[in-house]
């Protein structure tokens, strides 16, 4: 990994962990609680790739497993957000783009209820029944539907951060367009294209400018 991404994940991934700590831990939500540090993830593997992804769900899982209040083993969430981060950077797009914002939705509700699962299947061998006396099935619903709220206001700005961190962070895949990643996001979620918006005014106020001089010449000739 390069030094620009240790950093800024590294970076993200504190900010996350103290965030989800202090803040939404205490929040007493019924069912789960809104995982900041997966949604992390989530969007650094879907910049950065499935390796990239494995290596900072791993370091993100194993510092959330040592800090405090943690109450169960090292390396439990460790083992969820490494084999979570690969997956969700096997459906990073080849192109960089997101043409919708469908495709991101649906990782991050798979990635919640896979976590959840995960999470739950190595808590359950190693003697772990937390989540039987809370209800696996309202666990899954929670989970899915806090981090699916949350995600619109995270995971955009994550992706944001993580190519702008590099010059061309979509290399690796051989993209040399240089879309951004989270813009698929953030055009199809509220249905504006800022890019577009912005060269059609260019070109419009040059059209205008071009036109009135052509007047103006025209009136000075006559």
């Amino acid at each position: 990994m390069k030094f620009n991404r240790i950093l800024l994940s590294a970076t993200l991934i504190v900010v996350a962990l103290v965030v989800q700590v202090s803040v939404l831990a205490r929040l007493q939500l019924p069912g789960a609680v809104p995982d900041l540090v997966l949604l992390t993830v989530v969007g650094l593997a879907l910049v950065y790739g499935p390796v990239s992804g494995s290596l900072i769900g791993f370091s993100a899982g194993l510092l959330a497993d040592l800090a405090p209040p943690a109450d169960h083993a090292a390396g439990r969430y460790a083992l969820v957000l490494c084999v979570i981060g690969y997956l969700v950077g096997l459906a990073r797009p080849e192109n960089g783009r997101l043409t919708s914002a469908t495709g991101p939705m649906a990782v991050v509700v798979a990635a919640a209820v896979g976590s959840t699962l995960l999470y739950a299947g190595v808590g359950a061998l190693v003697g772990d029944t937390a989540a039987r006396h809370v209800g696996l099935g309202f666990l899954l619903f929670t989970a899915a539907v806090y981090d699916l709220l949350l995600a619109p206001f995270t995971v955009p700005l994550i992706m944001a951060l993580a190519r702008r961190a590099e010059n061309d962070p979509l290399a690796d895949a051989g993209g040399g367009n240089g879309t951004d990643v989270a813009s698929g996001w953030l055009s199809s979620g509220t249905g504006l294209r800022i890019g577009n918006q912005r060269g059609g005014l260019r070109v419009k106020t040059a059209r205008s400018r071009a036109s009135r001089a052509g007047r103006i010449k025209g009136v000075k000739r006559l």
